[in-house]
């Protein structure tokens, strides 16, 4: 059995483990009977082991209730990036090794609900724990949007990012984010009202800067170069501006030329939402990309 799965950018701003995107970068995994366990993999993430700890070979076998399996995953999604990696390889793995309900089986095993909720339904959603499991609400999304993503080279392990949050905080910042949180899911679905405060936040942002200095700045360019909003995507590290498509690409330039200035290697990618969200079967092969234009170097 073959099933694929999204990118996602969660978080988005005020949207702390609640909002996320889904977003046209994939994940492939197969499963198939095997006398012993085997993982193999491509693209993205084909450096890490390839063994029983790979995130698909234990999703997969918790599934199955066995190892005899020979698992291969493909993936464009860059790994501890903020970009959904895990939550993708963790759906699609357990779609394509037959689970009843994927998303609860990735929700546990990755610990991101969002960006499993996300890359499950596809387009943008917000995620609630209720008593019966995982309620995803699809939200509108304007579909003439495009999202700008500064991809650093460095990782960051979103268990440290998520370290780097206070325990606490003050009422003024939480009011502050619903706020935002409304004004964001205005602009999202209607780009004519997409306004640069619409992605500010006060609970994860600013402690996370600590872990990537140049972040401030990086956003900032991306709202000169023409983003009308920008915003971390995840834990990060990677940066998202949100724009208009006709605009994408002056975006992306000022994203690279802003990472050049930085002295920050990385690469940007201009990307669209995805809303299919998790596909099973045979029309769940990765998407045959047209020239490249679309994805390149910084």
């Amino acid at each position: 059995m073959r099933a694929r799965a999204p990118a996602s950018a969660a978080n988005l701003g005020p949207g702390l483990d609640v909002l996320a995107l889904a977003l046209d970068l994939y994940v492939e995994v197969e499963v198939e009977p095997a006398e012993c366990l085997s993982v193999t993999s491509d693209g993205e993430g084909a450096d890490l082991p390839t063994d029983a700890c790979h995130l698909a070979a234990r999703v997969a076998s918790a599934v199955s209730g066995h190892d005899r399996l020979a698992i291969h995953v493909r993936s464009e999604v860059p790994v501890a990036r903020g970009l959904g990696s895990s939550a993708a390889i963790a759906l699609a793995a357990a779609a394509a090794a037959g689970a009843d309900d994927p998303l609860s089986v990735a929700a546990r095993e990755d610990g991101h609900a969002d960006n499993a909720g996300a890359a499950f339904a596809g387009g943008l959603v917000a995620v609630n724990a209720l008593e019966r499991g995982w309620r995803v609400s699809p939200l509108p999304l304007d579909i003439g949007l495009a999202f700008v993503a500064l991809v650093p080279d460095r990782p960051l392990e979103t268990a440290r990012a998520r370290a780097a949050l206070p325990a606490e905080v003050p009422r003024a910042d939480a009011v502050f984010n619903l706020g935002r949180l409304a004004l964001l899911l205005e602009g999202l679905g209607d780009r004519r009202r997409l306004v640069p405060q619409a992605t500010g936040d006060r609970l994860h942002q600013g402690p996370r800067t600590l872990l990537f200095a140049e972040a401030p700045g990086l956003l900032a360019a991306l709202e000169a170069g023409g983003a009308l909003a920008a915003c971390w995507s995840g834990a990060g590290p990677t940066l998202l501006g949100i724009c208009d498509e006709r605009e994408s690409g002056a975006v992306a330039g000022a994203g690279r030329a802003a990472l050049a200035d930085a002295g920050v290697a990385g690469r940007v990618l201009e990307l669209r939402a995805d809303v299919e969200g998790l596909v099973v079967g045979e029309d769940a092969r990765l998407p045959a990309r047209r020239g490249g234009a679309r994805r390149g170097p910084a």
